[in-house]
């Protein structure tokens, strides 16, 4: 039994960094989708009421600031766990 245990220590220490950048990798693949999601839903409505396109571009850029800081985080917990 210790013997599987101390494997698997070896290959979650060896797949530890593997992991963390594959998780950095999908958070940003997140952010960008949803950011692009963002923007074009944004220029849809505007190109409908353009008379609301203040309100609309100022949440627009609310929104992408927040995924913005989101995968931000994201990214700097999985590049933690490589360094650490």
């Amino acid at each position: 039994m210790s013997n599987l245990l101390t494997v698997l220590l070896e290959v979650s220490l060896e797949l530890g960094p593997i992991a963390a950048a594959f998780g950095a990798a999908f958070a940003v693949l997140g952010a960008a989708i949803g950011i692009g999601k963002i923007g074009a839903t944004a220029l849809e409505s505007i190109a409908r009421q353009p008379e609301a396109a203040g309100d609309i571009r100022s949440s627009m850029i609310v929104v992408a600031a927040l995924i913005e800081g989101v995968a931000f985080l994201a990214v700097v917990i999985c590049l933690l766990i490589v360094v650490l």
